[in-house]
């Protein structure tokens, strides 16, 4: 019976069961959809750049590699705090102020605006490994799910994934977004030419592969079929991410509404011990992570009365 019901789960969620129009990853490479063409051009910039930085500056000396090494860290602090937890996910109510500073990390970091980032990966939690997934491998292969799903899928519906992120305090970064990335991308000119090599298109291009390996190698569990869970957590990633945690992504699946997706000390999580040390300086409450409510110092509007497993990922 067991047999049975994997087989007709994985014919439920065969591609030959959706039209061409629904299978995007059947398209060429380059066919960058209308509303993206923008982030295909983005990304070709970075990587042409990059490589030209490689070969005239492979060794750019410690100080501008170690810069390099830090912008990455804080923007990826912005992403996994800010855009994946607080944002996509609720499980932590950041104040405006620190949430915008990391807004702004996060997107110098090329993260993108806050509101598609976190609809989108809405939809990817709402329809995992399924054909509505925006980054699914087991559909569009590996490199759908690592890099071309970012100009090829098109925004994520707003109205279902994303009514609260219509607020103003939201959609007013899409703005600040061109300003933001050409900052990132010229301003280390400033300090000469291997720091405009190093420390904007190299750096860019080592946060973008950072995070779009969650989505690749992180949902390549082997032997699943289509329909199930995908997600692995996979070790040797923490050392891109710095520790920040966005690597142990079975747990993430497992518990998507907690703030902490490493479990155990074995388990390095530095997003989550930021958010913990911001609800400490006040700055951060409503930590969603399995804590006793006595255990919590953070008393936020909704006074840390929601159960973490209890968030729905996509409301």
């Amino acid at each position: 019976m067991a047999i049975s019901n994997t087989t007709a789960r994985a014919d439920k969620f065969s591609p030959e069961k959706f039209s061409p129009v629904e299978r995007p990853w059947e398209q060429p490479w380059y066919a960058a959809s209308g509303p993206d063409i923008g982030v295909f051009g983005w990304i070709i910039l970075i990587h042409v750049t990059a490589l030209v930085g490689l070969a005239m500056f492979p060794l750019p000396g410690w100080p501008v590699f170690l810069g390099a090494l830090a912008l990455a860290f804080i923007g990826g602090l912005g992403t996994t705090v800010a855009y994946h937890r607080a944002i996509a996910h609720r499980s932590v109510t950041l104040n405006p102020w620190a949430r915008g500073v990391l807004t702004f990390v996060a997107m110098f970091n090329g993260s993108g605006a806050p509101a598609s980032w976190a609809s989108r990966h809405r939809q990817h939690h709402a329809q995992a490994d399924t054909p509505d997934d925006v980054s699914s491998p087991i559909f569009g292969g590996f490199w759908w799910a690592h890099l071309r799903w970012l100009w090829q899928t098109g925004p994520s519906p707003m109205d279902h994934y994303g009514r609260d992120l219509k607020a103003p305090s939201y959609i007013v970064w899409r703005y600040f977004q061109v300003p933001i990335l050409t900052l990132s991308y010229l301003g280390p000119l400033y300090f000469g030419l291997a720091a405009f090599f190093w420390l904007g298109a190299i750096r860019l291009c080592f946060a973008l592969h950072a995070q779009c390996f969650v989505n690749s190698v992180c949902h390549t569990e082997p032997g699943i079929v289509a329909g199930e869970d995908s997600s692995r957590n996979v070790r040797w990633l923490g050392l891109m991410h710095m520790m920040q945690g966005e690597n142990w992504h079975r747990n993430h699946h497992s518990r998507p509404g907690w703030a902490r997706l490493g479990w155990n000390w074995r388990q390095p999580d530095i997003g989550y011990v930021t958010i913990l040390a911001l609800e400490k300086l006040g700055l951060a409450y409503d930590v969603r992570d399995g804590r006793p409510l006595a255990n919590r110092s953070g008393r936020g509007p909704l006074g840390n009365s929601r159960d973490a497993d209890a968030l729905d990922p996509a409301a």
